[in-house]
């Protein structure tokens, strides 16, 4: 399973760079931030299939029949396990107090809550403060780079799909050596994040006229406010790329 997603993954990195390489794009219209557009809503589709077929019935059944106390604590120790790279990669981007809260929240929740089951830090005022590799690369300057769907993984900028080979590499789950759990652990975690989602993605499937294009500015949005941890700067207007330069006055 790690290595199907994994090639998918890269699969999905060639494509992208060989259409960008050739300078393809929608046409004099197209958003800058997307000038993979055709290809991103083809993948989108397989994924809207995939999800419709198998993984949403899955996290239906999952929501609808599991304890809640039991899916609490399944979605607890996976936020424990995330934890740890956030702690990482506040660590990273020389974020002091979320490094050390970070830090303490694996502590805390690895003992007393139990490998994480049980989110005690929070109880005690632990603030959790997610961060991946992605948003230490955006922290540092690197920019997005054009909007990317990844098959299975969803929305992504070519930015993020470059370090999903090292959060691949060093994935917990991933790296389980025994086969069986392994896989168990995969499948529940994937479910679990779909569960989490089910009444966002009705509310979009109900309202959005374009899922594809909101789903895309809302993704945008939504990590440049993970990267400025909320405060992002005011958008500056990007130039239009087909309209000539203005004559300079002499």
């Amino acid at each position: 399973m790690r290595a199907l997603l994994t090639r998918s993954c890269m699969g999905a990195i060639l494509v992208a760079l060989a259409v960008l390489s050739t300078g393809c794009a929608t046409g004099p219209n197209a958003n800058p931030k997307d000038p993979l557009e055709p290809m991103n809503r083809s993948v989108t589709r397989f994924n809207d299939a995939l999800d419709d077929n198998v993984v949403k019935p899955a996290a239906i059944g999952y929501r609808d029949y599991i304890p809640q106390p039991v899916q609490k604590g399944v979605s607890n120790f996976f936020r424990n396990l995330a934890d740890v790279w956030s702690t990482v990669n506040s660590g990273l981007q020389l974020k002091g107090r979320p490094t050390a809260e970070s830090l303490m929240r694996v502590v805390v929740n690895t003992t007393v809550g139990i490998y994480g089951v049980f989110d005690v830090a929070t109880d005690i005022g632990l603030e959790r403060h997610p961060e991946d590799f992605g948003q230490t690369l955006g922290y540092w300057g690197v920019p997005n780079g054009p909007y990317l769907v990844l098959p299975v993984f969803g929305p992504s900028t070519v930015r993020d799909t470059s370090m999903l080979p090292l959060e691949l590499s060093t994935d917990f789950v991933s790296k389980h050596d025994v086969v069986a759990e392994r896989n168990v652990a995969s499948v529940t975690r994937i479910v679990d994040k779909r569960a989490s989602l089910l009444k966002t993605t009705d509310l979009l499937t109900d309202a959005a006229l374009d899922k594809y294009s909101f789903t895309r500015d809302a993704y945008l949005q939504y990590r440049r406010n993970q990267i400025y941890d909320g405060n992002p700067p005011d958008d500056v207007e990007l130039p239009d790329p087909s309209a000539a330069p203005a004559p300079k006055n002499n």
